[in-house]
């Protein structure tokens, strides 16, 4: 079976897509992995080697990575702010959802446009030029920005029309069903007893964790009073914790035979993985 039921008509861009690697395979183990792991494992959903090492590059003056010489290899690992952006990144795709909290939040200050544009980011919306409305923890933000939590009152359909007339909504429904559209089907076909090799067990896992993260990471994650009815996430969640589990055990053991640090292979599993399993197996 060809991964290319899941790759759609849309190329990847690299820089993005190591950062999936990076997130899934190094942020839980640690270490620096060789330039070599990247550009093979790249090569597996189009993307040439020449995109890799100039993404690579791109990232490091990010400040997400930092390049390691040992020899003739090169070596990449997360910056201790990359790490602590992947470590809240992994809790809201592996962990339990945040408490969502209605929060108004006044812009003052003469930052206020990079204060809007930083909780626009974050799934805020603008009610205003000054006043932006929430529920996802705040970014950070300058000193002029002053928070109000607030209680919802009053009928539900009311919030409702709130969040749509306010988000995109329509646009994170069509990017989820559209996901359960392409990964039902490849679940399907897995469970049809189609078989796929370890290392597109490992690829096929990073464009599940990358096109979830891509959606998750910017949908305002409002509470179900706010929403349709039909709202798909739920579903989409349950489908991403099966498809998940099933690709992990392979994905692992390919991992722990082809990726390489300074000191050795990565480890197929350590606590941190365990936990992430532990936590999808309870949505399942």
């Amino acid at each position: 079976m060809s991964l290319s039921l899941l790759l759609g008509n849309a190329s990847l861009r690299a820089a993005s897509f190591i950062v999936t690697i990076y997130g899934d395979v190094v942020e839980p183990r640690g270490g620096a992995i060789w330039v070599g792991n990247l550009i093979e494992t790249c090569a597996e959903v189009g993307i040439s080697e020449t995109l890799v090492r100039t993404a690579a590059s791109r990232l490091v003056s990010a400040g997400q990575l930092t390049g390691e010489r040992q020899g003739r290899r090169s070596y990449y690992r997360l910056t201790e702010a990359a790490q602590t952006d992947f470590a809240a990144a992994a809790r809201l795709l592996f962990g339990t959802a945040d408490e969502p909290v209605w929060r108004f939040v006044y812009l003052g200050g003469p930052a206020f446009e990079a204060d809007a544009r930083a909780l626009e980011l974050a799934g805020y919306t603008r009610l205003g030029s000054r006043l932006s409305i929430g529920v996802r923890p705040l970014p950070p933000l300058s000193a002029g920005a002053v928070t109000f939590n607030a209680e919802v009152a009053g009928a539900a359909s009311g919030l409702k029309e709130l969040a749509a007339e306010h988000w995109d909504l329509p646009s994170y429904d069509t990017a989820y069903r559209e996901f359960l559209e392409r990964y039902g089907k490849f679940s399907e076909a897995l469970e049809g007893g189609a078989t796929i090799s370890p290392i597109e067990h490992l690829a096929a896992r990073l464009l599940l964790v990358h096109e979830y993260r891509m959606i998750v990471l910017h949908d305002p994650r409002l509470p179900a009073t706010a929403l349709p009815d039909d709202w798909p996430h739920a579903e989409v969640r349950r489908l991403f914790a099966r498809l998940y589990v099933r690709l992990s055990k392979k994905a692992d053991d390919f991992i722990a035979r082809r990726f390489l640090t300074e000191d050795g292979p990565l480890p197929a599993e350590t606590a941190a993985t365990r936990h992430r399993l532990d936590g999808l197996l309870a949505i399942m």
